[in-house]
């Protein structure tokens, strides 16, 4: 339903955009046709790097993934640009100054060449952005912590997409940044493939050059990738998966659990056994003692406030991507980013570091996490 849905947008984008930046603004039929003809190759491009995505090889389906995905970036941005353009027909036509068809025809022009400038100034921004990978770190007060855990850090990296537009040597960048930052522990909050493992396990081998003990829940991505395959392949990288279960970390007599549990599309994506269930993975857990959550989408908060989780860390949101165009987002995650409290829970959401679609962000800069808990009165 998703894909037919995408495809339908990319459908009334490009019809639109060519009624807007082609037929409103060329008085000759030669013209329109050649701007339609260059709308449909490159709209053509962006449906098939959608449709092809884990139908080729990675590195084949690079050059068709980056073309066809930056267009479509440039696509929505322009189409939005021209339907707030809309506004500014609707004023000149009420102030009766667009009577005249040449009139018509140069505010067409004007508005269709400001939108297409700006949309590929902001694509191009964009794409820039996405590939500049900042450490964002934030303290976390937790009131149950002992002060023996306090300083013990996790980063949290989330929606890498290995694939055609995010490889091997990308993520070994990943890898290398999260080593340099020294946490107690790394958390992998899911969707890291865009594939399966026979395609991708090499692309994804750098996770085990991490030198934290590392840990993975999955993503909604996973299962569109074999995920069971993935659950047996990353233990042999030195990542544990946490399957609706938990570690529990001691020094002395304080304890730290980090609980992990499926996604929240799990249960429905026809892989045996799977499903979020938090129940499991907090049985037997005392009262007192606090506990990390990593689940893969933010809306899951309510259960873990329910269930007085003290930290839950997620992804899934890419902090929207593309503003304003993915705050869509929003009717289905209570959060798209950053550090929030609900009830007695604290939520942080990651931006993540890769992207699905246009190897753009705007709005939305990729971010490796490094959360420092923090104990009432510190470190004894």
């Amino acid at each position: 339903m998703f894909a037919v849905l995408s495809l339908v947008l990319l459908l009334v984008t490009h019809v639109y955009l060519y009624r807007r930046a082609v037929h409103d603004v060329f008085p000759t039929r030669r013209a329109r046709r050649i701007g339609a003809a260059v709308i449909v190759v490159l709209g053509l491009v962006a449906a098939a790097a959608f449709v092809t995505q884990r139908s080729i090889p990675p590195d084949t389906a690079r050059p068709l993934a980056l073309t066809g995905y930056l267009w479509l970036a440039v696509a929505l941005y322009a189409s939005l640009l021209l339907a707030v353009g809309e506004l500014v027909r609707l004023g000149v036509r009420a102030a009766g100054r667009a009577t005249d068809p040449e009139r018509r025809r140069f505010l067409s022009r004007v508005l269709a060449g400001t939108a297409v400038v700006a949309a590929a100034g902001t694509v191009t921004y964009g794409a820039i952005a996405a590939r500049r990978i900042r450490v964002e770190r934030r303290d976390v007060l937790l009131d149950r912590l002992h002060p023996a855990f306090d300083g013990w850090t996790i980063a949290a990296i989330s929606d890498v997409h290995l694939g055609p537009l995010v490889n091997r040597a990308d993520l070994a960048g990943f890898v290398a940044t999260i080593n340099d930052a020294a946490p107690d522990a790394v958390a992998v909050l899911g969707d890291l493939v865009d594939g399966d493992v026979a395609t991708l396990g090499p692309y994804a081998e750098p996770l085990r050059d991490l030198r934290a003990p590392t840990y993975f829940v999955t993503g909604n991505h996973e299962y569109y990738s074999g995920a069971a395959q993935w659950i047996e392949h990353l233990p042999t990288l030195g990542v544990r998966v946490l399957r609706n279960e938990r570690v529990t970390l001691r020094r002395g007599d304080a304890v730290l659990h980090v609980a992990g549990c499926d996604d929240r599309t799990a249960a429905r994506s026809g892989v045996p056994g799977h499903g979020f269930d938090l129940a499991a993975a907090l049985a037997g857990r005392a009262p007192d003692e606090p506990v990390v959550l990593l689940t893969h989408q933010p809306v899951m908060i309510d259960e873990a406030t329910r269930a007085d989780v003290d930290l839950q860390i997620s992804g899934h949101t890419h902090g929207g991507q593309l503003w304003p165009l993915t705050e869509v987002a929003l009717i289905d995650q209570p959060v798209l980013a950053g550090l929030t409290r609900v009830g007695n829970t604290w939520l942080y959401v990651t931006r993540g570091v890769g992207f699905w679609g246009p190897p753009v962000r705007v709005g939305s800069p990729p971010e490796i996490t490094l959360l420092t808990l923090r104990a009432r009165g510190g470190a004894p």
